[in-house]
């Protein structure tokens, strides 16, 4: 395996960075200072669009993608670090065009779409000019099992008909969302994983509502958010099925292995920033006579963050590296990995984090360190929680031994 960046992704690294330094990160208290002093928070404010245009001009957009016709020609592993980055600030995705669910949906729609499909949506989408939801998780089932979902997407002659309620429906709240992909069940009598389709869905079709945002630990992510939608015989041509009926499973299976690096470097980045923070304030307060970082246990707690941190960082860039050498199905217990190991260890520095920071790291006034926590915990749900993952990496490790299972 060979970690090291490509030419071209060392140059997009140091620029991002760069940009991070000097436009996001100088910007970030005034930002949130200004959305919370809203009334309507669910806006982009003319700040974000600003940096936006700045990036787009710099060539810093799109990176997720790794060929040139639609992104900048970067390896996974390449824009791995690049994610990394970006997860230190919440509102740096966006601002690169590289924010769920919109680079997922894009993904679909370049590998999965039909040509009628990418004419409509791709050229708003890669210019950022619209946002998009994805619906998939279901409040009446446990949704960890995707073959529980009861919303359908039944074909009518020339039509197709979506039925059904969805929930934590990421992105529904931004006000320039525009498009949704719906996954229902067409057929039920087809094989389990044959059953489902995935629909594009302009989110101004009759029938759609959005009943109400969900918040996390009391926030609602503004202005992006989470939302209760509701299908109500909603129409639409049968031409905006996905790659036709009954292939629902297999798009989501090619959605989530990039989008689960992307996921994870950005959490990785969240977690030095976390780390950053506890440092900083173990080195700068003092009680019972000696520095926070050298009371105690907390001396362990920096290293064994900095260890878990580095253990999670190479573990997502072999993942990485499969995507980019072997694809998808010689990363499956990888990808899996990842989503298991990284959002804990997220959680687990965020905690520590919190706790070194005392009554500070509880309030959100001053510390982002509630945010963090909320990230970290929503990410251990997100793409299906932990367990799922681990039942993945265990039946693949089981089926190395299958000739002595009796």
């Amino acid at each position: 395996m060979d970690f090291n960046l490509s030419e071209k992704g060392q140059d997009y690294l140091k620029r991002v960075q760069a940009f991070m330094r000097d436009e996001i990160f100088p910007i970030e208290d005034a930002y949130y200072r200004e959305l919370q002093s809203l009334e309507n928070r669910w806006v982009e404010l003319p700040i974000i669009t600003e940096l936006k245009a700045k990036a787009r001009a710099q060539g810093l957009w799109n990176m997720f993608f790794p060929d040139e016709k639609h992104g900048c020609g970067l390896l996974n592993s390449d824009y791995a670090m690049i994610a990394e980055e970006t997860g230190k600030s919440f509102i740096a995705p966006e601002i690169f065009n590289c924010n769920a669910p919109d680079t997922g949906n894009m993904e679909v729609l370049i590998h999965y779409g039909s040509e009628e499909q990418k004419a409509e949506w791709l050229p708003k989408l890669l210019a950022g000019e619209v946002r998009s939801a994805f619906c998939m998780t279901e409040p009446a089932v446990a949704s960890s099992d995707a073959t529980n979902m009861e919303a359908t997407a039944i074909v009518e002659g020339d039509e197709v008909v979506l039925n059904g309620r969805k929930w934590w429906s990421t992105g529904i709240g931004h006000p320039n969302c525009e498009v949704i992909i719906f996954m229902g069940k067409t057929d039920p009598d087809a094989h389990r994983h044959r059953q489902h389709s995935m629909v594009l869905v302009p989110k101004n079709t009759p029938g759609i509502t959005v009943e109400r945002m969900l918040p996390v630990f009391g926030h609602y992510d503004e202005p992006y958010g989470h939302g209760v939608v509701n299908f109500e015989n909603v129409r639409l041509p049968k031409s905006a099925i996905i790659a036709g009926p009954g292939r629902g499973f297999e798009i989501a299976q090619g959605r989530l292995g990039p989008g689960r690096v992307h996921h994870c470097m950005r959490a990785i980045g969240a977690a030095e920033r976390a780390l950053e923070l506890l440092i900083m304030r173990a080195i700068s307060r003092e009680a019972f006579g000696r520095p926070l970082a050298k009371l105690g246990g907390n001396p362990d707690i920096i290293a064994n963050a900095r260890m878990a941190i580095e253990q999670a960082r190479l573990l997502t860039l072999k993942c990485a590296w499969l995507l980019d050498t072997k694809g998808i199905l010689g990363a499956l217990s990888e990808v899996s990995q990842i989503k298991a190991v990284v959002p804990q260890m997220l959680q687990t520095i965020v905690d520590q984090a919190i706790q070194i920071h005392g009554g500070a790291g509880v309030s959100d006034d001053d510390f982002p360190l509630t945010a963090l926590y909320g990230y970290a915990r929503v990410l251990r749900l997100a793409d299906g929680p932990d367990e799922v993952h681990r039942g993945m990496v265990a039946r693949l490790e089981l089926k190395k031994y299958k000739k002595f299972m009796k």
